[in-house]
Formats: C-alpha cells, structure tokens, sequence
C-alpha cells in the first residue's frame, strides 16, 4: 500500500447496509470509497472499472456470491484484496472463503472501528479473521503441535499461530521478543513450504492440508 489512499469497493445488497458501510469507511481520511454496488457481477465490474485496493463484498451477494467474486479476482489476476462481510462467522465457512481467495472476513456485527482497522490491514497485505475463529484456529495450531507435515520449525509454528490469531508482524515480533526483520525471514520460510504468497493464504493453506485439524 502506497501514501495514496485506499481506493476501496463495497458490494453489498442491503441499501441501509450498503451506506452503513460507506459512512463507516468515509469516517478515516486515508479510506476512499470509489464504488458501492448491489450484486456479485457489478462488484467484478467495479473492480475492473475503479482498480480499488479492497473490494469488500457481502457474502450472500445475488448472481455471484462473496466466494465466487474472490474466486473471480483471483482467477482473473485482479490487483485488489478481497475482505468478505457475513453474518456467518462459522470456522469451515471462513476457511472456505480464504481457500477461494478471500484475503480477510469479517462478521456483520463487527463496529465502525473493526471495520475501518480490517479494511486497512487487508490493504497491507494482512490476514483477517473473525476473533472467534482466530482463537479457536490458534488453540487447534498448538494442540497438533509436532505433527505439522511439512516439517516446521518450533519459531515457524509460534509465527503460524500468532498469524492465525490475527496479529501483524509488529506485534508478533513483540510477543516473540524478535526483530520484524527477522519475522519475516520466517514468515518468508512459511509461504515457502506451504507454496503461499500472503499471511491469509498461509492460513487457508495450512487448513486445507489438514495441518490445522
């Protein structure tokens, strides 16, 4: 993410949930909304059209829902991250949608400020999750422990928790007592060995290899 700021897409179906949105957004000055759209195909349209960093789109969207729309970006090589807004907030849905090309979900009841913070660290390339499904991933990452194939190193796994507890590389090199520099080296080992290139799809990747269960 550039000085510049971030061109962002809403495509929700709900008017009153579509302004909510864009009136959430409009409240952070480095936050531009570019387009708020009403279904799946006018979001891929409006992503084209207005190059926005983040395309956040409701889940249940009519013609291509939330998960078909990631899919679509993703497929079609789209410069823009995709934060996904549902009411469902189910650990099998969110891991879905992040093997789909999601890069963050959110649930529906989440307030202004988690809103503005998920769209903003979706632009840096960050992981967003749900809280109940971060503490509940991270608590499933220690309980399987050694058993991680491929092989990951003890530092590697305490990385892979902490970002799937959601936190940023600042912060997780403060409670491991590290340098950022040397987070992201193994940050850098971990898209490596999982063939991954963000911290969402580290995530999405070590659950879909049942490294998670």
């Amino acid at each position: 993410m550039s000085g510049d700021r971030v061109r962002v897409v809403i495509a929700e179906d709900h008017p009153i949930y579509r302004d909510g949105l864009r009136r959430a957004l409009g409240w952070n000055h480095d936050l531009e909304v570019v387009a708020a759209v009403a279904d799946g195909d006018q979001a891929l349209a409006a992503a084209r059209e207005h190059a926005p960093c983040v395309l956040v789109v409701d889940y249940n969207l009519p013609g291509r829902n939330g998960v078909q729309v990631a899919d679509a970006v993703t497929r079609d090589g789209l410069d823009c991250r995709v934060l996904l807004i549902s009411a469902t907030t189910d650990g099998p849905v969110v891991f879905e949608a992040l093997e789909r090309g999601a890069a963050g979900y959110l649930g529906k009841d989440a307030d202004r400020d988690q809103i503005i913070d998920a769209v903003l660290r979706v632009a840096r390339g960050q992981a967003v999750l749900p809280p109940e499904v971060a503490t509940g991933l991270a608590g499933q990452i220690r309980m399987r422990g050694g058993q991680h194939r491929p092989a990951l190193t003890e530092r590697e796994r305490e990385v892979l928790r902490s970002f799937a507890a959601g936190l940023t590389i600042p912060q997780v090199a403060r409670n491991l007592h590290l340098s950022p520099s040397t987070v992201k080296s193994h940050t850098q080992r971990l898209y490596e060995k999982l063939g991954v290139g963000d911290r969402a799809a580290v995530v999405a990747e070590a659950m879909r290899r049942g490294l998670l269960e």
